[in-house]
């Protein structure tokens, strides 16, 4: 089982091409290789395998966080399922994580959706993307302090707040406020969820 992000820019057009492209490169880097695990294609379009399913979630949310800090945003479906054939590039491999991610992909702008996933469990599916949903009403319209603080405490975990503070240059009292403000408990509880969620699944 493995796990395939689907994503574009929202708005590209209206951003200067070069620059939010190098951008969107800097952001994906950390997940590996390209084209094989990641990849930009048609302008403004990315795919990123996530070879643990457990982590697709939180990657996702990663990407976003970093998009609204330098104040873009992306459209992105989640799919889950086998990979059936691993091409050099990540946009011509294919199995039915790739389908579930693509056919996904295609519905979220008809459906003024940012977020979604889609493991083929019709039930495990409508549960999570209400979530989903849900939790898009406050992540969808982070500000860049809010967005900045969730990248870097999603990178790293184990930081108390005060060492957090030290990354970003603000005081313990700040990294609170700004904790508060993306609603990062609710977002992490989320991810918690959703993890115990799909390893049941993926035991199925």
């Amino acid at each position: 089982m493995t796990s395939v992000i689907t994503g574009d820019i929202i708005g590209s057009r209206q951003q200067e091409s070069e620059h939010w492209v190098e951008d969107l490169k800097r952001i994906l880097a950390p997940f590996g290789a390209t084209p094989s695990q990641w990849e930009i294609y048609r302008g403004d379009e990315f795919q990123v395998e996530v070879s643990n399913p457990e982590q697709a979630l939180i990657t996702a949310i990663l990407i976003k966080a970093r998009l609204r800090a330098i104040k873009s945003d992306a459209r992105m479906s989640i799919g889950f399922g086998d990979k059936t054939h691993d091409a050099e590039k990540i946009s011509e491999s294919n199995g039915s994580a790739f389908i579930h991610s693509g056919e996904l992909f295609e519905t979220l702008k008809k459906q003024k959706v940012t977020l979604a996933l889609r493991t083929g469990d019709t039930n495990f599916d409508e549960k999570l993307n209400l979530m989903l949903q849900l939790a898009s009403t406050f992540m969808d319209s982070w500000l860049v302090q809010s967005a900045e603080f969730v990248a870097v405490a999603i990178e790293n975990p184990t930081l108390s707040q005060e060492e957090l503070g030290q990354k970003l240059g603000i005081n313990q009292a700040a990294v609170s406020r700004r904790q508060k403000r993306a609603q990062f408990e609710l977002v992490m509880h989320l991810d918690r969820y959703f993890r115990t969620q799909i390893k049941q699944l993926s035991i199925l």
